[in-house]
């Protein structure tokens, strides 16, 4: 048999991204274009020869780490929620952040390289991950490898295509800074609700980019029905 046993997975660097929870945030890569974040790496692998044609490639794969979905006991079957949350598939079978490594993996896209004193950072979009998250490594997206025409997606492809319409109460999308409005209706349109919830009177919420974000679904429209500023909201 051989030898299982590994060196020491390190965190190379961490997320940026205008999501400090995890409510709201895209259930796939990909799936927001306009959604920017960014990769600050670690200085110890902030060396500008590691990144050396890293350019030439406009998409990357990202391995980093489920911080909040410790798994304590190994379960071999979890409950998606897109099943609705009681239906129990195999955990290979799915995404689960409860696994027996929290791994998580995500194609985005290379926006550009920026240099910041000792830190090399990359900026990115369509990503999927929380501010703060771990990265433990970065690859290059190779389109004849990583691209496979006629694949099945499973349960997962059901509600791929599925979008709400998005409206706001008066006046209050233009509280949101100008270059952050389109990755919020697109977060929006996602419906951030979890599958399972579908209650047309509840108000939800979630922290975006400084903000929280108040909104009601009804039928497929979602209506944003207040957003403040967390600043405003900590000094009441």
């Amino acid at each position: 048999m051989a030898d299982l046993s590994i060196c020491e997975i390190k965190a190379i660097g961490f997320i940026k991204s205008d999501f400090p929870t995890k409510f709201g945030i895209p259930r796939q890569s990909g799936l927001c274009k306009s959604l920017t974040s960014q990769i600050v790496f670690e200085q110890a692998y902030s060396d500008g020869n590691a990144f050396r044609g890293i350019e030439q490639f406009s998409h990357l794969w990202v391995i980093w780490g489920f911080s909040d979905s410790v798994c304590e006991k190994f379960s071999p079957t979890v409950r998606p929620p897109r099943l609705g949350g009681n239906e129990r598939t195999g955990v290979f079978a799915t995404r689960s952040p409860f696994r027996p490594n929290p791994l998580g993996l995500s194609c985005v896209k290379l926006e550009r390289v920026i240099k910041q004193q000792d830190r090399i950072v990359l900026e990115i979009s369509g990503a999927d991950m929380k501010d703060g998250t771990p990265v433990f490594d970065v690859k290059p997206y190779i389109p004849y490898a990583d691209c496979i025409s006629g694949a099945q997606g499973g349960f997962a492809q059901k509600h791929s295509q599925d979008r709400l319409s998005v409206e706001f109460a008066g006046g209050q999308l233009e509280k949101i800074p100008e270059h952050k409005r389109d990755a919020l209706i697109e977060v929006l349109s996602l419906d951030p609700r979890p599958a399972y919830q579908d209650d047309t009177d509840r108000t939800y919420g979630f922290e975006f980019a400084g903000f929280e974000i108040k909104f009601r679904v009804v039928d497929n429209a979602l209506i944003v029905t207040r957003i403040e500023s967390l600043t405003n909201l900590e000094k009441k």
